[in-house]
């Protein structure tokens, strides 16, 4: 590790998207979101936090490993800047989705949000692969919290 400082950053960063997420959550989740029909598959809320800080945890790390490769690279930059509109999506769908009470929203949202996943994967890959597999989980709990979300919309018309 070549400078620890960095990776501490980057794991914060990440970690800072679900923290400042938690007062739209936390507000909705015992009036709103316990009202709403929910699919036989949706997991119990608490298992929520625990899953969200271990991927932000790993995005944190994926951020450092390319973080590393020089931010003045073209590569690097590009990679970043899908990186960080995904981070944007991520904490926009809290918002749509538990703060303004609208699943279409954020479906509208994690759909994108899923899109700049990929696409940062397949930026990462370019540059490091072991960054880009980190990410893989996130990808793959987006996806779930996908259908999670279109199944509430097509649940409460």
């Amino acid at each position: 590790m070549k400078n620890p400082a960095r990776l501490i950053f980057s794991i914060i960063i990440c970690e800072l998207v679900g923290i400042i997420s938690i007062p739209f959550t936390l507000s909705a989740i015992p009036n709103w979101y316990q009202t709403l029909i929910r699919p036989p598959f949706s997991p119990p809320n608490w298992i929520f936090a625990p899953v969200w800080t271990i991927l932000y945890f790993m995005m944190g790390v994926s951020l450092y490993i390319i973080w590393q490769k020089g931010a003045k690279n073209k590569k690097v930059k590009t990679a970043l800047i899908y990186f960080y509109i995904q981070l944007f999506l991520n904490f926009l769908w809290s918002f749509l989705f538990f703060g303004l009470h609208s699943p279409i929203l954020g479906l509208m949202d994690i759909l994108a949000l899923w899109i700049f996943i990929i696409l940062s994967i397949n930026q990462f890959s370019k540059i490091n692969k072991t960054a880009a597999y980190i990410l893989i989980p996130y990808l793959f709990w987006v996806s779930f919290a996908s259908i999670l979300n279109y199944s509430i919309v097509m649940l409460n018309p």
